[in-house]
């Protein structure tokens, strides 16, 4: 037995002498990463700018409303009044109340009229001139205009979104959008984005919804494409000594340590609360806070904030990680002397 004891003092030795040289990291410790917390406080513009990417402001212009104008395609809902010509009247609202007029060519055609060119004309431009080809015809017309269904004015909308169309008319905005898209609150508004002429556009979705910022309440505009992101495609992950290590989803772009800790199950008693460490950015050139529980326990929660891609990481106890060594080597030092204790009795 004591050549086991011998060699497992030897193998000890050994394993403590063999631990791999540390990379030299960017060590940060509480101070950082509260005053980092508050950059993530501020919302998507800042977690970007922590994650190395660059974010531009959206143009001012864009909150501003403009001036819908009909295009080809455009289906219109048109009807006309008139007290002792009945028969016109029902004749053009026949139509326009059941198929409608379509836009071709830029033109219209309507009974009792030549066509109408009124593409790139606004409804109330377009209601004046049709109103003006039926003086010229007979007085006392009165006409009514409404689009029935747009071709190209609409907005396209993918991912956890039920509509997947919303007709524009250069005053909806992007919150009225979303209601009418029956968009879910719990979907992932940090990585939703929308895209204009080809480009993202830096929209802090989660402001807009959930805290009532209409800064970020753009005017939409034809052909704009909404991308409603999944809970899970944003998310930290919490490894080491807890209860059950697990990757948590963030769809607000951000959650506290503590309630990170504590969707994990929890430190167990063979983890080091002394020692509980944040991995943030890429694993090339990755920033590591080092904290404790004391700060954890005492500092609140928008002081401890993680954003999507952090990892978190609870060491173990050196008394835990000297135990399990010692378990995964006395089997083999057994075996050994087992072995040695065989071999004297056949010699």
């Amino acid at each position: 037995m004591k050549k086991v004891l011998a060699l497992i003092l030897l193998l000890s030795i050994v394993y403590t002498g063999c631990a791999p040289c540390g990379y030299k990291y960017c060590m940060e410790g509480s101070q950082e990463f509260v005053l980092d917390s508050y950059k993530i406080r501020q919302g998507k513009y800042s977690i970007l700018e922590l994650e190395g990417q660059e974010s531009h402001p959206f143009p001012a212009s864009y909150l501003q409303e403009y001036e819908d104008r009909i295009d080809e395609d455009d289906l219109l809902k048109i009807a006309v009044f008139h007290p002792s010509r009945g028969d016109l009247s029902d004749a053009v609202n026949a139509v326009g109340g059941t198929v409608g007029y379509r836009v071709i060519k830029g033109e219209i055609h309507l009974p009792g009229l030549t066509s109408v060119k009124v593409a790139g004309l606004t409804l109330e431009e377009a209601r004046e001139k049709i109103q003006e080809y039926y003086d010229g015809e007979i007085s006392n017309v009165n006409v009514f205009i409404e689009y029935q269904n747009r071709l190209h004015s609409k907005v396209e909308l993918t991912g956890a979104a039920a509509v997947r169309e919303i007709p524009v008319n250069g005053r909806i905005r992007l919150y009225e959008v979303l209601s009418k898209a029956c968009v879910s609150p719990n979907a992932n508004f940090f990585k939703s984005y929308l895209v204009r002429d080809g480009r993202p556009l830096t929209i802090d979705f989660y402001k807009l919804i959930h805290d009532g910022d209409m800064s970020q309440n753009i005017v939409m505009h034809p052909k704009d494409k909404i991308f409603i992101a999944d809970p899970s495609d944003s998310i930290i992950t919490v490894m080491g000594e807890v209860g059950l290590a697990k990757a948590i989803p963030v769809p607000s772009g951000s959650i506290s340590l503590r309630e990170a800790i504590a969707a994990a199950g929890g430190i167990p008693f063979t983890g080091d609360k002394r020692c509980i460490q944040v991995i943030r950015g890429n694993i090339i050139n990755p920033k590591i806070y080092r904290l404790s529980w004391n700060h954890i326990t005492y500092l609140p929660n928008d002081s401890l904030l993680l954003m999507p891609g952090d990892t978190v990481y609870i060491s173990e106890k050196p008394i835990t990680r000297w135990n399990r060594f010692i378990e995964q080597l006395l089997p083999s030092s057994l075996l050994i002397d087992l072995g040695i204790k065989t071999r004297g009795v056949f010699h």
